[in-house]
């Protein structure tokens, strides 16, 4: 579910120490790199799914939640897989839960709600619903970490960001999409967001990496991107807008680094 309507220096400090068996928030240390998942140059396979879970009313997670690689699809009140803005989504993570192992099928309805600082560890949606996973924290200290993973089939976003705090993804893949990540451009309540997408294959189609909001001082830090099949170099790696609290569609105002809002360099990225 989101706010945001249809129609609608140099090298920094990055990440070090989200763990391989068990990330959480608290692990995004600044420091180091992690090495790059994907330099060999081919995509990571997607796993296969360990059986079927239809999940009829919203799951809710508090601690840790593993999912074992089943497949987790809505059925009744969940059985949808359009955009509508008042889908429920099939987890709800309560601060500090950690969901890991799962693979989100079809029906997708609005995917994972983070309401807090959590951590989606292993996590694959296989298409996409209205959004992969929203997060929705209003503290400024919260958390997000997105290790491994992937999605597909993404009409619009993946990951909506609603919320305060730090939205860290890595070691992530994506194709067929609209944005990897949108800082919400139209919330009622918004709020200053930083993004840090570092060690992540991106497979075109698709029409921005990260969308942010400059007035807001949001920040989009790019590390170890690969872009396959966009030759032409259409997609946009990193896109400025001006939101509002309003409801109204949010301007967009730029794209490319600047040292400011969107912080990487043509290093950064690669093209495959």
């Amino acid at each position: 579910m989101t706010s945001h309507k249809r129609k609608t220096g140099r090298r920094r400090a990055v990440i070090g120490g989200l763990s391989a068996l068990a990330v959480t928030g608290a692990a995004v240390v600044a420091g180091t790199l992690l090495a790059p998942a994907g330099a060999a140059g081919a995509v990571p396979a997607w796993p296969r799914a360990k059986g079927d879970k239809p999940v009829a009313a919203t799951i809710e997670v508090s601690g840790t939640y593993d999912g074992k690689l089943q497949r987790f699809h809505g059925t009744g009140d969940l059985g949808s897989d359009g955009q509508s803005e008042s889908q429920k989504p099939v987890f709800v993570l309560k601060d500090g839960a950690v969901l890991k192992n799962v693979v989100i099928g079809t029906p997708a309805a609005d995917g994972v709600h983070c309401l807090g600082s959590c951590t989606l560890q292993n996590v694959w949606w296989e298409n996409v619903g209205e959004d992969a996973a929203t997060f929705k924290g209003t503290s400024p200290s919260a958390v997000y970490a997105v290790y491994g993973g992937g999605a597909k089939s993404a009409s619009d976003k993946v990951f909506q960001f609603n919320g305060a705090g730090k939205l860290v993804v890595t070691k992530f893949q994506v194709s067929g999409f609209g944005k990897l990540v949108r800082s919400c451009g139209n919330c009622r309540k918004q709020y200053k967001r930083t993004i840090l997408i570092n060690d992540v294959d991106v497979t075109a189609p698709g029409k921005s990496i990260v969308g942010v909001n400059a007035n807001y001082g949001d920040t989009a830090t790019l590390r170890n991107v690969r872009i396959h099949g966009d030759a032409e170099k259409k997609l946009k790696p990193c896109t400025r807008f001006t939101g509002n609290d309003t409801g109204k569609e949010p301007r967009e105002t730029g794209t490319g680094p600047d040292g400011t809002t969107c912080r990487y360099s043509a290093g950064d990225l690669s093209y495959r």
